[in-house]
């Protein structure tokens, strides 16, 4: 594999970064030939890429790829309108809405309700007007200082924290105002609303958690939703330009569910899925219930328990995972890592767990696409691999392997950029970087 520079860190061939154990250097020489770097897919495997197309660009679920990286697969996939997308990981529906302006009929599942809520709003703006946003807007605007405000889960640790009272209060009075809207201009209000909480607050969605910034400058509610409201129109004015099917999208608006992709019984496939393009959480700690707290609070959860039920509920990639004890590694790659691991002053004593709880849940989902998918479907999974304290996990090739165990070809694992480790991680190991790859599947007949 030839030795390139990302991300200003030093490369070692693809063996060398997979050191660590005897398993790791299995499993690295069995995928090294089927390994190849694609440095121009690094910027669209993130959200950044969306900050200019129209409507993505108004809600930042900043774990999301880009558009332009489903539009490269459909492309690379050759799909067609007779093709039926399925995004398992579904996020904020960047796969279903590019898969609807093909004139693609797709499907999307997510266990997050605000994910949920946000893919099944965006192909609704497809039914507003031109000027309609603004005009619902100055309607709202004069009933707000008289409304009764909507309540929040306020039993939740940080919402007494993030806002100033009157602001606060200024929010659930929008919200109350929103709910008086009907149908689909109520939910494209409701997305916009929750597009403004951060920057109305004093959390930031900073790696792993929401964080509190008490010398942040919170913005005003009424003036940010008005902001928002004003891209939304300039989006409605250049939708039919930049989108050559937008008028014939209606026709193929996305099914959107919440639920779990570990068992797909129940899932309203219209028929067998003949492409997946998808990206699960990466098992690097983060906790999405925290992250998109506050959204959850105002709308989806009555209280902190609603909030601990859809934390246990979602794949287990964050340190507060539940594992059973009758849980093993469930491939001997994570095996090795676990026992390595073990000895080690770990600055979590849950990451073996979680790492165990993250790839039996990934086992079953896999089998789960075996089942449900076309033979011959074709599939592009964007994955991160991941390091704690020197060990490295090669996620891309273990899942790989467990593809292979129930059906799939491994055609090729696309490494779009490398990345480095914490300071501290790499004044103690070494610049040793990890990848984050996409992994491409074709199902077997």
């Amino acid at each position: 594999m030839t030795q390139t520079l990302f991300d200003d860190i030093e490369m070692t061939p693809a063996i060398a970064v997979n050191g660590g154990g005897q398993e790791r250097e299995r499993i690295a020489r069995k995928f090294a030939p089927l390994l190849r770097e694609e440095p121009r897919l690094g910027s669209l495997v993130a959200y950044g890429g969306n900050r200019s197309v129209p409507f993505l660009r108004l809600y930042r679920y900043k774990e999301a790829f880009s558009f332009e990286l489903v539009r490269e697969f459909q492309r690379r996939f050759a799909l067609t309108p007779a093709d039926y997308v399925f995004d398992p990981f579904a996020g904020m529906g960047t796969t279903l809405f590019a898969s609807m302006l093909q004139g693609m009929d797709s499907i999307g599942v997510d266990r997050l309700p605000i994910a949920c809520f946000v893919a099944q709003t965006l192909p609704k703006f497809l039914s507003c007007q031109c000027g309609q946003l603004r005009a619902a807007f100055e309607r709202l605007v004069r009933i707000v200082p008289e409304i009764e405000p909507a309540p929040a889960a306020m039993d939740v640790a940080i919402m007494p924290l993030a806002f100033l009272e009157e602001t606060r209060l200024e929010l659930c009075r929008w919200k109350a105002a929103i709910e008086t809207l009907d149908g689909d201009l109520r939910d494209v209000f409701r997305l916009l609303f929750f597009a403004i909480l951060e920057a109305t607050s004093f959390t930031s969605k900073d790696g792993q958690f929401l964080r509190l910034k008490r010398d942040k400058v919170t913005a005003d509610p009424t003036d940010v939703l008005q902001q928002k409201v004003a891209e939304a129109e300039a989006d409605l004015a250049r939708a039919p330009r930049l989108f050559p099917f937008w008028e014939q999208a209606k026709n193929h608006l996305p099914t959107v569910c919440v639920g779990d992709t570990r068992d797909l019984t129940g899932t309203p496939f219209r028929r067998p899925p003949t492409a997946i393009i998808t990206s699960p959480p990466y098992v690097n700690r983060y906790d999405y219930t925290r992250s998109y707290c506050l959204e959850l609070c105002f709308h989806f959860i009555r209280n902190f328990d609603d909030l601990k039920a859809i934390r246990f509920g979602v794949l287990r990639s964050h340190i507060e995972s539940k594992v059973g004890s009758d849980e093993q590694p469930p491939h001997p790659v994570i095996a090795e890592v676990v026992d390595a691991l073990k000895p080690k002053d770990l600055n979590n004593p849950r990451i073996p767990l979680m790492l165990i709880g993250y790839f039996v849940d990934m086992q079953k989902v896999i089998a789960e696409w075996a089942r449900v998918l076309a033979r011959g479907a074709q599939v592009a999974m964007v994955v991160d691999n991941v390091r704690f304290e020197g060990e490295l996990v090669p996620v891309d090739l273990v899942l790989s392997e467990m593809a292979e165990s129930v059906g799939f070809r491994v055609k090729e694992i696309i490494v779009t950029r490398y990345k480095g480790n914490s300071s501290q991680q790499m004044k103690k190991y070494g610049r040793v970087p990890v990848r984050e790859s996409i992994v491409v599947w074709q199902l077997e007949g």
